[in-house]
């Protein structure tokens, strides 16, 4: 782990939201991670609107180090080309970049932080540590609900659009991840947890 820097120098820590660029997912459930990265950018005062690493960025200083907020434009299943590039350029450890995403096995209004583990199914972190070959990436998962009917088709789900009482409850869940994610980057992972798990 690096020391904190509170006096510029390089980018220490990643927050990376999952999500996919076009404007017609913008609401969807699988846009989760993108939605809870705006809501933190604003948090903080930053802008998340330079085009580097695949993705849409901005930095800002939370829990004392400067951190890198991220958005890759690469679509879901192709995040790891994005978050390994930018691991590489700042050389940093997959401890210190921190996984935003939407999880089906979780209740609307439920979140998860792990400090690693599997995919857990979501394709675009199987690509994040395919590309990187690890798994040691602190992770947010927000619920986003199960299929509503078994017959539904998972794609057709993960694309739909939250309803306007489920995006009341989901800003609950930015602020939690804002709260978690700096945890985090302050060396609390653990109190991450017992708080939000």
């Amino acid at each position: 782990m690096f020391g904190k820097n509170k006096f510029g120098g390089s980018v220490e820590y990643i927050i990376v939201g999952l999500g996919n660029p076009d404007k017609k997912y913008e609401l969807t459930r699988h846009n989760t991670g993108w939605l809870a990265l705006d809501y933190i950018a604003d948090k903080y005062g930053c802008k998340v609107n330079k085009i580097k690493f695949k993705s849409f960025v901005g930095e800002c200083v939370i829990g004392g180090a400067k951190t890198l907020l991220m958005k890759p434009t690469t679509y879901m299943n192709n995040s790891g080309q994005a978050v390994v590039e930018a691991m590489n350029f700042y050389k940093i450890p997959p401890e210190n970049v921190i996984i935003i995403f939407d999880d089906i096995s979780l209740d609307v209004g439920k979140m998860r932080v792990r400090s690693k583990g599997s995919d857990g199914g979501q394709k675009g972190m199987r690509s994040i540590i395919y590309l990187s070959g690890k798994d040691t990436f602190p992770r947010i998962k927000i619920g986003i609900g199960a299929k509503p009917n078994p017959n539904w088709d998972l794609a057709d789900w993960v694309l739909s659009n939250f309803s306007s009482d489920e995006l009341k409850t989901m800003k609950n869940m930015f602020e939690n991840a804002a709260d978690a994610a700096e945890l985090i980057i302050d060396g609390k992972p653990d109190k991450a947890m017992n708080l939000f798990n």
